[in-house]
Parts: structure tokens; sequence; C-alpha cells
């Protein structure tokens, strides 16, 4: 009923807790009060204060006043200041602090203590905090600075005006208090001054700052500095190397934070030309030339510097180099520019290389990698790549090079070529050329009183770091690669020279120390080696946009005969070197001088393809066992196979063609194609003699290449819709391939068309015939399935369009200019004289578009997009004379070529292809263009129906057409056997079915084949009745020559004239 004592306690312990807390509350709210109090009463008096003071500071400065004019006394402005600096506020006192500058400057002109912001330094009270007071107020300017927008005026202005303040107050030539002769003696002591305020500045970052304005202010679509401002900010970024006595750490600042800053060079010269002479004055080219050709300097410098800024960094200092080409260059080109340009490319291209990822950007200089571009750069990058330009015109290149043309000089080495060059007027000139260079090229070497150049010699050293400079630009610069390439091409005859030094490395242009050094070497990196691929880049480049007339007729600075030695010791060089093993097989392909060298020597192979300059069997090698050569081929060698891929032009045509037939042969087997599984392997087709090509196409089209590559029995229907009575052989087959072709490619069709001199391309009307691409790839099968069983065709194609068959025109090699006078020969000469036209080529009025007559309607094409507004200038004109050689080429038929090339290849293997050049390849296709070897022939030939080798009859036949028949004849002949003009390449043995000929006693529509009286009274010259009324008469799909058994020599004669004139009798019998 009553409370026990122990709730009672547990009762007053809650209280006294309670009250305990609430206590500790209270003080918390206590303290929390004052504290607000506090900082309340603080803000509220902060706020009295700075509200005095600036009360104060404008009425002393006349802040709110306009146009006040009356001097402030020095000692109380500084008072004033250092209050304000207290309660300064970035935002709300940039007028006051403008002001304040104002003063401060005009103060500097006074020459009274009591006047000049200088006077309270020279007050020993004051001086102290004067210097730690006018370092803040400096600073305070370089952080407006880098808010101001300079294209803005009102920014412009205040820019100009802490300019002004930080100029005045950094030096003391403006300070008219030290001009009187009493003052004088205080001149060192305040240039010390000027210098620690300057350093104080340069520790804040001060040449940051002025980076950041710099930047603003140049790096747009146009520069908003004005002359005035842009020469303080580079007055101000070279005072503190001045004061440092260009110290090694201030210059290596001055150039990672002002040099980097995109095209400053290039709008100092334009906008402050002054600058410049402060540069050159100072010697500040050679003294970072000097700073950078140490390594560990050079890499802290591009290492401080995000990859683009380095590369403006190189820009300025190539436009430097640019500048003082006639000072301090000429010291200097030698090893430091080099080394030091080298370097620093080397090291943007480790940069590009490091920073490549899936997500990647354009660069205009560097191409594809990881770090994209600021607006600033992307807008200075025109101008960065104009300064880089630097390096590879003339003014530069005549200094690099200034001692190649004397080291060629005292070598006393002779001329190759001794000669004049040569014209091509006619044969007889040719046979005379070709006789003067196989003395040039086999003519002993005598050395005599010839010096010539060692490699890894100084004089070679020199050519080769400077060449090495150009190399690593190729490969860095990539999206330059051509503005470098002509810049060396078409300078001062800089390829010329380097073609002369190669002379002066010894016999055939050191071959034999290149390969000694490759030994060494087979990366092929060495400065000598990246000389030889500069030259080989270079000449590749100069023989692409080379023409007829500059090569055949003006041979100027290369003569003919240049090439011919080039290709020789090309052509030696690269056998040599994949023969012995020189290079690493593994990584042919990336190596850069295997890569030039093989590029120069096919591209001069294929100018030699097109229109002869060397001598006959000039480009098989004399060293080469070609029975040694293809055993090594069988047994796999790597060596032998790489040469047969890179450069077959070294083994002769008839081996390459029995190659190309050993690997059809080993394809058939792989594939079962044998004679005895023919019947059971083969694919039969029916043929309406009034519907070849559509029958053709219905039936085979939809086979699989492997069944196209078997065996194709053909039976044909006559117009009555008869079954032809035919042999189940290759010939029938042959007779359909043949009338299949003809077809197709006749101009009528309009699948293809024809050039000036008959030679056939893809029509770019073709689209008018239904399913036309389907029709190009069928064709391309049947003409791969005539390849493929060596059954040539008389259809001359187009030199261009083989190369495309060939796959040339994804080559380096390739040229669009070159192939153009194989299409059209009008537009080749326009286009020639539009190149070499010596006046103002926008006169005539031509831009980057084509007009096109399509079926009566008349369509443009643009070469480029925007091609119809972009005018063709001297600038541009080489690039649009390719592009519109492209166009006609390639693009208006790109899509039946496409189809056509994957019919042909679908049967022929790619690899098989690259045996052969451009005219290989039509000799492959219709046979050789040598004069028809009779004897080869007869030996081939075989008899029917009586008729034998020493038969009265066989022997008027072979003498008539060996000795009453002309050349044409000839042809004509082998055309009415056998439906092709020109013999197979291998000769008559290879051709498929063979040659034939049979005795006949009565007309075609009476002929039931060999009988035994008939080939009995054949063989004994036993006539049934005359026959000199008779016609000889052929099957062309068996090449067969049915001839009648004529009784006079004269007879078979004229009868045989007449049948290969009229072109009588192509049928089957």
């Amino acid at each position: 009923m009553f409370p026990s004592n122990d709730s009672k306690k547990g009762n007053f312990l809650e209280q006294t807790k309670a009250a305990r807390e609430e206590r500790a509350l209270e003080k918390k709210r206590e303290n929390a009060a004052i504290k607000i109090q506090s900082q309340l009463r603080g803000f509220c008096a902060r706020k009295r204060f700075r509200s005095r003071v600036i009360s104060e500071f404008d009425a002393l400065i006349g802040f709110t006043e306009k146009g006040s004019n009356s001097k402030i006394q020095s000692i109380q402005l500084f008072h004033s200041t250092t209050r304000l600096l207290l309660v300064w506020d970035k935002k709300l006192d940039k007028d006051r602090i403008e002001k304040l500058c104002g003063l401060l400057v005009d103060s500097l002109a006074e020459d009274k203590a009591q006047l000049s912001y200088i006077g309270v330094a020279l007050n020993r009270e004051h001086s102290i905090y004067w210097i730690s007071h006018i370092k803040k107020l400096l600073w305070m300017c370089c952080q407006y600075m880098e808010g101001l927008s300079p294209e803005l005026a009102a920014d412009s202005r205040s820019l100009l005006l802490f300019l002004r303040t930080l100029v005045s107050f950094t030096s003391i030539t403006t300070w008219a208090i030290l001009r009187s002769p009493a003052m004088e003696k205080l001149n060192p002591g305040m240039n010390k001054l000027c210098a620690n305020i300057i350093g104080d500045l340069v520790n804040r970052g001060f040449l940051t700052t002025l980076k950041r304005v710099l930047i603003k202010g140049l790096c747009g679509s146009k520069p908003s500095l004005k002359q005035v401002s842009l020469s303080a900010l580079f007055k101000l970024t070279l005072r503190p190397l001045v004061l440092a006595d260009f110290s090694e750490k201030l210059l290596s600042m001055f150039l990672i934070n002002i040099v980097s800053v995109p095209a400053l060079l290039h709008h100092l010269t334009i906008i402050s030309p002054e600058c410049i002479n402060q540069l050159v004055s100072n010697g500040v080219f050679k003294r970072s030339m000097t700073m950078l050709s140490s390594e560990q300097d050079l890499r802290i410098v591009f290492n401080t510097l995000e990859g683009n800024y380095a590369l403006c960094l190189l820009a300025n200092l190539i436009h430097m180099a640019h500048i003082e080409k006639d000072d301090s260059l000429k010291e200097l080109y030698f090893p430091t520019f080099i080394c030091v340009v080298s370097r620093m490319l080397e090291c943007c291209q480790k940069y590009v290389g490091n920073k490549r990822s899936e997500v990647t950007h354009w660069h205009p200089v560097l191409g594809w990698f990881a770090q994209g571009l600021d607006l600033q750069l992307q807008a200075s990058m025109p101008l960065v790549r104009r300064q880089l330009s630097y390096l590879w015109a003339a003014p530069l290149v005549s200094i690099l090079l200034s001692d190649l043309n004397q080291i060629v000089q005292e070598t006393g080495v002779p001329d190759p070529v001794a000669s004049a060059p040569i014209t091509f007027a006619g044969s007889s000139m040719q046979n005379n050329f070709n006789s003067m260079l196989k003395k040039v090229l086999d003519r002993p070497n005598k050395s005599g009183n010839i010096k010539y150049v060692k490699l890894g010699s100084p004089e070679c050293t020199r050519v080769a770091m400077m060449a090495s400079l150009y190399q690593t630009s190729l490969s860095t610069l990539t999206q330059l690669k051509l503005d470098i390439l002509t810049g060396l091409c078409y300078q001062n005859g800089v390829l010329h020279l380097l073609w002369q030094f190669l002379w002066t490395l010894g016999p055939l242009c050191g071959l034999k120390a290149f390969l000694g050094l490759l030994d060494v070497d087979s990366n092929g990196t060495c400065p000598e080696f990246q000389m030889l691929t500069l030259f080989c880049d270079c000449m590749n480049h100069y023989i692409l946009i080379l023409d007829d007339i500059e090569m055949y007729e003006q041979q100027k600075p290369f003569r003919v005969g240049d090439y011919v030695l080039m290709s020789n010791f090309l052509n030696q060089f690269a056998y040599k070197a994949v023969l012995g093993g020189l290079f690493d097989a593994k990584s042919l392909h990336g190596n850069a001088l295997f890569n030039a060298v093989l590029t120069l020597l096919l591209r001069l192979y294929q100018r030699d393809c097109r229109r002869q300059y060397t001598p006959d069997g000039h480009w098989l090698l004399k060293d080469i066992k070609i029975s040694t050569f293809i055993s090594d081929l069988e047994k796999g060698k790597k060596a032998n196979q790489i040469i047969l891929q890179k450069m077959p032009h070294i083994i002769p045509q008839d081996e390459r063609v029995q190659i190309f037939r050993r690997h059809v042969a080993n394809e058939k087997t792989s594939l079962g194609i044998t004679e005895s599984s023919c019947h059971s392997s083969s694919t039969l087709i029916t043929i309406h003699r009034s519907r070849i090509v559509e029958d053709g196409y219905s039936q085979l089209a939809t086979l699989n290449p492997q069944s196209l590559k078997g065996v194709i029995r053909v039976r044909f229907v006559n117009e009555q819709g008869l079954f032809e009575a035919g042999i189940d052989q290759h010939g029938v087959f042959k007779e359909f391939l043949e009338e299949t072709i003809k077809r197709v490619f006749d101009p009528s069709l309009n699948l293809f068309r024809t050039t000036a001199d008959e030679r056939l391309y893809p029509s770019p009307t073709s689209a008018l015939q239904d399913n036309h691409l389907q029709l190009f790839e069928f064709v391309g099968r049947m003409l791969g399935k005539a390849v493929y069983e060596g059954i040539v065709v008389d259809v001359p194609f187009a030199s261009f369009f083989l190369s495309q068959l060939l796959g040339s025109q994804h080559q380096a090699y390739y040229s669009s200019i070159d192939e153009l006078p194989s299409l059209d020969e009008e537009l080749y000469r326009s286009l020639t004289y539009i190149k070499h036209h010596q006046g103002d080529v926008s006169e005539l009025d031509l831009n980057f578009s084509i007009d096109q007559d399509y079926l009566g309607k008349l369509e443009t094409f643009e070469l480029v997009p925007g091609g119809r507004a972009t005018p063709v200038t001297n600038e541009n004109k080489i690039n649009y004379i390719h592009l519109m050689a492209h166009f006609r080429m390639h693009i208006q038929i790109r899509e039946q070529t496409a189809a056509f090339i994957r019919g042909f290849r679908s049967i022929i293997n790619t690899d098989w292809l690259s045996l052969f050049s451009t005219p290989e390849l039509q000799r492959l296709i219709s046979g050789d263009n040598s004069p028809l070897d009779l004897k080869d022939l007869r030996r081939n030939t075989q008899y029917y129906g009586g008729f034998h080798d020493s038969h009265k009859v066989i022997g008027w036949l072979w003498d008539v057409l060996e000795s009453d028949f002309s050349e044409l004849e000839k042809r004509h002949f082998l055309k009415f056997v056998t439906s092709c003009s020109k013999p197979p390449l291998l000769g008559f043995a290879h051709l498929e079915p063979p040659f034939s000929i049979r005795c006949v006693e009565v007309g075609d529509d009476e002929d039931t084949g060999d009988t035994i009286g008939s080939v009995i009274r054949g063989f004994f010259t036993i006539r049934k009745k005359d026959p000199q009324h008779r016609l000889p008469t052929s099957s062309t799909c068996f090449n067969l020559l049915k001839l009648p058994n004529y009784q006079r020599k004269s007879t078979l004669r004229e009868k045989l004239r007449y049948a290969i004139s009229s072109n009588t009798g192509f049928e089957l019998s």
C-alpha cells in the first residue's frame, strides 16, 4: 500500500539526471546564442568597417566623382589602399581596383616622392610593407585578367589597364623618380626589387596566367588581342627570363607555358612584329635549342605538356627556325636542331600510340587517337599546320641540305647516265637507248680516282640524320604526309640531290654496303636506312604525279636512264635482301624500309608495263637460277614464297604461267576433278542456239564455284528445236564459251563499251539491262572458267580495267592518272594541259564536278562534297586531276566492276593473279603477242582423214603460211581455226583442244566424218572429185581445220586466203 524505499530512490535519480541534461542543454543554447551574436556582431562590424574603408577610399580617389584631376599624396594612397586590400572583394571591387591601377600607373610619371607611388618604397618605415603590398596588388591584376574576355570592348580596355600596371611595376624604365642624378645610385637596388616582385609572381603562377590570357585572346576564329595588349603580354613573358639571365628553370617554364601557345609565333609576326625582334635579340631560339638538346630536359618539357600543346610547341620552334634561317639556324641546324626536332616528333608519335583506344578522336595533324581537341586548339590547327610546313619549305630545306651538293661534288663520282636524255621518237631510237643502257648497267666498276662515301662516315651521317628527321615527320604527322612529300619533291631539287648522293655510296648505289648494314639491322631503322626509305617514299610520290610529257620528253631533273638504274638497284636490293633472309619475315608487312623499296620498285615496274622505258629483259635478274628457285619454291622455302608473292616480275613470264597452271592442276586434284571422274562429277547443260547467253546464265549462274570448276558438258539445240549431233568433249564447251563471251562483250548489248583503240570496259549505263550486276558476275565467272581451263579468248580489255581485276587500285603504287590514257586519251591530254597550265587555273572556270549525258539527260556528279561550289585553283589542281581520273575509271562503274571481279575471283584465286602484271594478264586471257611460231604449231598438230605431216597438201599448207602469208594473215589464219588470233602463252603444246587438220571430200553439210574410204583416198591423194571450188572450213570449238585435198598449191593459197579473210565456216561438224 505504501511505496518502497527502492522506488523512491529510482525516481530521485531519474529527476536528477533529467535536471542535469536540462542544464547541459541550456548551456548549449547559451553558447550557441553567444556564437551567433558574436558572428553577427563580427559581420556587422566588418560590414561597417568595410563601408567606412570603402567610403574613405572612394572619397580619396574620387571614385564617385567624374573627371577629378586632383593629385593624391602617395603615402595617403598607400594607407588607403592597404586598408582596401583588407576588405577586398574580387567581384564587388573590380572597378575600384581598375581606378586604383590607373592612379598608380599615372603616379609613376611624377618625379616627386610625395606623389610617386615608388616614393613609398623609398620610405624606410614603409618599404617592407610596400613590397608585400605591391606583390599582392599585382597578383590581383593577374587574377582579374584571367576572367576577362578580350573580344569584348570593355574587357579589352580593362585588360590593357592591368597589363600597363604589371609592365610598369616590374621594370624601373617608367619610374620618373629615379631619373634625377641623385637617384641613379638606387637603380641596381630597384632592379633587384623588380626581380623580387617578378619572382614572387612567377612562383604564384604568373606564366600560367599569361598563357591562359594568350590562348583566350589568340586561339579563336579571329584573334581578339590588339597590338598593344599582345606586345605588353609578350614583354611580360620575357621579363622573368631576362632578369634571371635565362636560367634553365625559367627557360623551361617559358617553353612549357608560352611557346606552347598555339600558333603564337604566327600571331606575333602579324600583329606585333616588334616582339619577334625581342625574341631574336635575346637569342631565345638558340637558348631553347641548347637546353632541349639535353634528353632529360626535353623529356621534362614534353611530359609536362599535354600532347596537343607539345605539338604546338614544336610548331612554334620550327617557326622560330624559319625566322632565324639566316642567323642562328646556320650554326645550330646540325646536329642540335635536327636532333631536337626529331626527338620531339618521336615523342609525339609514341604519345599518340599510347593514347589509342576504342574511343578515338580525329586530329587534323596526328590522325586518330584517344585525346580530343578543345575549341581553342581546333580553331588554331590550320595555323599550326602552316607553321609545321616551314620544316619542308624551301628556306629550311636549303639549309638542312646545304652540305649535300658539296658532298656529291667532292666525291668525283661520275654521272651513271653519261649520255644526254633520249627521246622516244621511233623504234630505232629506242633500240639505241636500250643498247646504251645495257652498257651502263653492265660496265665494270673502275674506282680510279672516285672517292665513294662510306655508310657511317661523317658525311653520310649528316645526310642520314637529316633524312631521318623528315622520315620521322612522315610517320608522325600522318595527316600532313602528302604536304611533306610534295614539299620535298619540288623544293630546290632535293629529291634529285638525294639520288645523286646515293650514287656516291658505291657501285650500284652502294648495294653491297646497304646489304651489309641490313645484316646487322634487319628492321631497317638506323638513319642510313631511313635515308633510303625517305628517298623511296618521296620518289614514289614524285612518280605518282609525273605525266608522260615530264617523264619521257622533258626528262628534268630525272632522265629515263635514272629510272632504269634506280629500278635495277631496287630490284637487286629487294631480291637479295629477301632471299638472304636479311629481313625478318614475320614482321615484313610492317617493315617501313621493305615497303618503301617494294612500292617504288612496283611503281617503276607498272610504268614500264604501260610504256616501256627499260631494256628488254631488264627486270629478270641474272643471279637467279630458275630451276633452283622453282625447286626451293616447291619445297616451301619462305624466302622464295615472299619473292614470288611480292616481286614475281624477276621470274620469266613462261615460268610464272607454268606455276599458274600447276596451281590449277593441284586444285583440280584436290577437288577430285580428274579425267577419270569427269562423267561422274560433270554438269550437263542444254543450250539453245538462239538463246546461248540466256540459257547459259540460267543454268550456270546458280552453280557453286566448285561445280563450275569441274567438267561442263554442253548439248546444243538447233533452230528447229532438235539436239545437235556433237561430240561430248571439251570442244563443245569451248564453242559455248566462245559464243557466250563473244555475245556478252558485244558493245551493242551495252554491258561493255569500247575505247578509241577498241578495248573493252564496263558500260556506265549497263543498268538499262535487267539484272545487269548478276550478268556481270556471270560474265566474270565465264572468263574465269576460260582462264582456268587454259582456253584463250580474243577479248581485249582496257588496261585500267585489268588493273582493277588484279586489285592494283588498292595497292600503294597505283595511280589513276597513269591508267587514264587506256580509257580516254583526249581527257588525259586535257587534264595534262591543266596540270602544266602556266597561268591562273581558276580562269578556266572549272569546279570539282563533272557533267555527263545520261540517256539524253545532263547529270552532274560532284567529285567531293560541295564540289559544284569548289573552284579548281593552282593549289588544288593536282587533286582535281586525280579525282577526275578516279571518277571516270572507278566511281561511275564501281558496281559493275565489283560484280565482274566477284565472279572472276570465284574461279581464279586472287593469289594466283598476283603473279602477273596488267599486260601479262591480258596475254593470259587472249594469248601471246609474239609473232606466230609456225614450227611450234606444226610440231603440235594432229592429222585426220588420211593427212600426215609429210603429205603433199600439208607441205603446201605450211609453205604457204611461212612464205606467202604476211604476219597479219598468219594471225587471221590462227583466228580462223581457233577463234583467237594469238597463240597460247606457253606455246601450242598447251592449246586446248590440240590443233588438228582433217582431209575433207565434201561440203560441211554433207560431211559425216572420216570413213575407211575417205582416209585411204586422202592418204594416197586419190580424189573423189575435184575440190577446186571448195573453201577450207574450220570448227573452232575443236581447233580443227577442214582442208580439201587440193590439186595445186596455188589453189590452196587462193582458197585459204579467201577463207580466212571472209571468216568462212565457224560451225560444229
